[in-house]
């Protein structure tokens, strides 16, 4: 899949940026991201997640109020529940967060390292990268109704032989249709294929 191994290359490029890990929510809509990506110290996301940090993270409330990067350290990114303090004791000393697209479809993205700060290249960096993985994963507005068809058919339940039969196509007509799907949706099985089908609303 051509554009599975573009994202894992910039995906790659952007964790030799961030030696202390990255998260990455690409499309986040209904305050869900469609697609996620991170590396940071699962000691941390543990943590996080048990913590409901989410609600209280400086990086999202900024992410969602305007586009743009900037670093952790930026007066301008104020930090009330001390969550900055908090990561820091993991590892994760100095950051940088990248806003990008409209607020209907926002990637969000963070980077931290533990030696020091980010400098002006490595934010342009990795800011580059962020805006490619939003271009390269933009939602498709529609599949064909070849790929609808294939796909209800198995949401409904039905295995190959019988989606096939019911759609009058041989079965290797059909899995042809389910793996367009797929790579339409960029999606690695045909059940992450159907699930991303119906959050953007195309099935």
């Amino acid at each position: 899949m051509s554009n599975q191994i573009g994202i894992d290359r910039r995906l790659h490029e952007l964790g030799a940026i961030a030696p202390r890990g990255y998260f990455v929510g690409l499309h986040i809509r209904f305050t869900s991201p469609l697609l996620t990506f991170q590396t940071y110290d699962q000691k941390w996301i543990d943590h996080y997640t048990n913590n409901g940090y989410v609600l209280r993270d400086p990086m999202t409330a900024w992410g969602f109020s305007q586009t743009g990067s900037i670093r952790w350290s930026d007066p301008k990114l104020p930090d009330p529940f001390g969550l900055f303090i908090e990561c820091a004791e993991y590892g994760l000393k100095y950051g940088m967060t990248v806003s990008y697209g409209p607020i209907s479809s926002r990637t969000i993205a963070s980077a931290a390292r533990e030696d020091r700060e980010f400098t002006d290249d490595e934010i342009a960096k990795a800011t580059e990268i962020v805006h490619n993985l939003h271009d390269v994963t933009q939602p498709p507005d529609e599949l064909t109704v070849a790929q609808i068809e294939a796909l209800k058919c198995i949401a409904g339940g039905d295995r190959h032989a019988a989606a096939a039969a019911k759609l009058g196509i041989s079965e290797s007509a059909l899995k042809a249709r389910l793996n367009s799907a797929r790579q339409r949706l960029m999606a690695r099985t045909t059940a992450e294929a159907i699930q991303r089908a119906k959050d953007y609303r195309l099935l």
